[in-house]
């Protein structure tokens, strides 16, 4: 596998991957999933390992890349850096987005490492395992996911279940899984399929972010340092101070994206609500600008792709929508993923294996060179960065269900985003329990279906 891999054409074809994920990463709104959608049919004419060595290579790297607007502009480019925004768009007004940059690049490339280490080891231990995960079991940590919401809420507790309670509301837009029937639509047909998380999350973050940035008519960082080397190592030290973090922030990060249906929206909370639930002196310091919830975040939202290749490979079973488009490369290639890949096929296997190491390697060492130059963008005037952001975030809500009505889900939550924000209401509540909503009432119907009362047992 490692001399497929090597081979000169296909390491070109693992590095524009690599470069692609990256630009696909900065951009909020597009992520992971419309990137490997967009970039599926160029694939079509390439040999097997080289497709799927290049769409791996985009996947891999998304959730690097993602940072830099999570940290600059409080702007999650996916949703798997939303938690990342909490202490890195701070870190980034104290003038330490360099030291934030660094640190997440470093948790970065470890994580996706880790994961990359545990898929080569794991596959044939974790069948049993993934075998063994029913749906009142998946039931129990989306709710553990929940919990979270204590250590979100900024000591103001009630007001952190208010806004959940919120949330778990809005997920139950659209039309009920198991037996169709539909809820809040108005007779609206945009509504069928419930709100859109790209418009949603935008509008509670980015939007009012934006609204106070534009009233400032100030840059984002207070001072106007240019981002140095040093700055990143300082980061760097920061995780190799932290490395007990990083390694539990890794497992559990290999461990949940190997669940089949959990997905990256979910994944970097839970490690940042381990992290502040664990870690000395967190609670008055998380949500602040510490480097630890940046650690705590991107380590385990990178180790999450180890970990979500494991079922895709292994059974067949996606581990998350991208994996599902993924899976879809491996059926147009005539490979189909099952028992297979682990004896006849386990050349592909490894071959992917690499991939997702040298990916994460050359990810990460493109983003600690560029990172610098993204960093200036933060000593731009607000008169300036605000319209073109704006105007990247339109798209991006747009991109969701290409429907203008997402434009109108931006603007209403880019109301109410602002409004908690003034009223000192916490806000990532309220986006953890719309991003967990469906699956919880999901999981909770099929339990009760399939095994009655008898599975709180």
């Amino acid at each position: 596998a490692f001399l497929i891999i090597t081979d000169p054409n296909r390491m070109l074809f693992v590095a524009l991957g690599t470069l692609l994920g990256l630009m696909i990463g900065v951009i909020p709104g597009i992520g992971g999933l419309v990137g490997l959608a967009l970039l599926l049919p160029f694939t079509f004419a390439l040999d097997p390992y080289t497709a799927l060595a290049f769409l791996v290579g985009v996947q891999s790297v998304t959730t690097t890349s993602d940072t830099i607007p999570a940290v600059l502009f409080g702007v999650p480019g996916t949703t798997g850096s939303a938690a990342t925004v909490l202490d890195g768009y701070p870190m980034a007004k104290n003038g330490e987005a360099g030291r934030a940059y660094g640190a997440a690049f470093t948790a970065s490339v470890c994580g996706g490492l880790f994961g990359a280490v545990i898929l080569a080891i794991s596959i044939p231990v974790i069948r049993p395992f993934i075998m063994a995960v029913g749906t009142p079991e998946l039931l129990a940590i989306c709710l553990l996911g929940l919990t979270l919401i204590v250590s979100l809420s900024h000591r103001a507790l009630f007001k952190g279940l208010v806004a959940a309670c919120l949330g778990l509301l809005f997920a139950t837009i659209g039309d009920e899984p198991q037996t169709g029937e539909l809820r809040w639509t108005f007779d609206n047909f945009y509504l069928w399929d419930g709100l859109s998380l790209v418009p949603v999350a935008l509008g509670l973050f980015a939007v009012p972010e934006m609204i106070d940035l534009g009233a400032s008519r100030r840059s984002i960082a207070k001072k106007s340092d240019k981002v140095s080397a040093w700055d990143q190592l300082s980061g760097m030290r920061d995780v190799l101070k932290n490395w007990w973090l990083v390694l539990r922030c890794s497992s559990i990060g290999t461990l949940l994206g190997a669940i089949p249906g959990l997905g990256a929206n979910v994944i970097d909370w839970i490690a940042y609500g381990y992290a502040a639930r664990s870690l000395p002196g967190a609670k008055e310091t998380f949500g602040k600008g510490d480097v630890r919830g940046v650690i705590a975040s991107e380590s385990a939202n990178n180790a999450k792709e180890g970990g979500a290749l494991v079922p895709t490979l292994a059974f067949g079973v996606p581990g998350s929508a991208s994996m599902a488009i993924l899976l879809g490369a491996f059926l147009i290639h005539g490979i189909a993923p099952g028992p297979k890949m682990l004896d006849e096929q386990l050349d592909v296997t490894f071959t992917l294996i690499w991939t997702v190491a040298i990916a994460n390697i050359l990810g990460a060492g493109l983003c600690f060179l560029l990172a610098g130059h993204f960093a200036k963008i933060a000593t731009i005037r607000a008169g300036i960065l605000v319209p073109l952001v704006f105007g990247i975030m339109v798209i991006g809500a747009y991109q969701g269900a290409k429907d203008y009505a997402d434009l109108i889900v931006l603007l209403a939550f880019g109301v109410l985003g602002w409004v908690m924000k003034r009223l000192n209401w916490p806000r990532p509540p309220l986006i953890l329990a719309f991003v967990r909503g469906g699956s919880v009432q999901d999981y909770l119907v099929m339990s009760l279906r399939r095994y009655g009362v008898a599975w709180m047992l």
